[in-house]
């Protein structure tokens, strides 16, 4: 169990030191590739060069290495759809920019990594370790919600802000369990294919505004 404190307090450590920083972006990539009970402190350490006893000079435990992956996706993207919603376009604009920035994170960002993380090994957090992930997402999913109420507020999209945020939010985070990027679909096809699934209408009123 990891001490009480907010998630944004791992957050900010990480940012203060480039080899703790280092040491979160190896764990999220071999978290990914080896599942996180299986992955051992001493293939963490090796990771980044270090010897096993001195990853807790970084961090306390594993889980709380566990939480940094998780915590640091999706603060970053919390970070960039902020910027997104604040800035110039129609509510329609704003959404499809969300959806490709999202998009783009989970295949090319730490985003991807954090999302099987949470996918994959929520279980394996402790409850206080849970309740620091959950404000963070509790956090982006709000601003999914705006963008959302937003469009169909102004008319351009029917239905229940609730029932199309976890909709297109589930279908995204979810494709990290089947989606290849040197699979038989291009990254750039791809995103643009779930973007015409999950909103055909605000696609096709794009194009026809060009």
């Amino acid at each position: 169990m990891i001490p009480q404190r907010s998630a944004q307090s791992v957050l900010h450590r990480v940012g203060e030191d480039g080899r703790r920083q280092e040491l979160v972006l190896a764990a999220g990539r071999l978290f990914r590739e080896l599942g996180y009970e299986r992955t051992t402190v001493r293939e963490l350490a090796a990771a980044v060069g270090l010897q096993s006893s001195s990853i807790f000079h970084h961090f306390r435990n594993k889980e709380e290495i566990l939480l940094a992956v998780m915590a640091g996706g999706i603060q970053e993207v919390i970070d960039e759809s902020q910027l997104v919603l604040d800035g110039e376009g129609d509510p329609a604009e704003r959404l499809i920019a969300l959806f490709r920035l999202h998009m783009n994170s989970l295949i090319y960002g730490v985003g991807g990594n954090a999302m099987h993380a949470i996918i994959f090994d929520w279980r394996s957090l402790s409850s206080d370790a849970r309740s620091h992930a959950r404000l963070l997402a509790d956090t982006y999913e709000a601003l999914w919600h705006r963008a959302i109420s937003e469009v169909v507020h102004a008319g351009l999209m029917d239905g229940d802000p609730v029932v199309l945020r976890k909709f297109v939010l589930g279908g995204m985070n979810h494709m990290v369990r089947w989606y290849k990027p040197d699979g038989r679909i291009p990254a750039e096809e791809f995103i643009e294919a779930m973007l015409q699934a999950a909103f055909p209408l605000l696609v096709k009123r794009m194009q026809e505004s060009k």
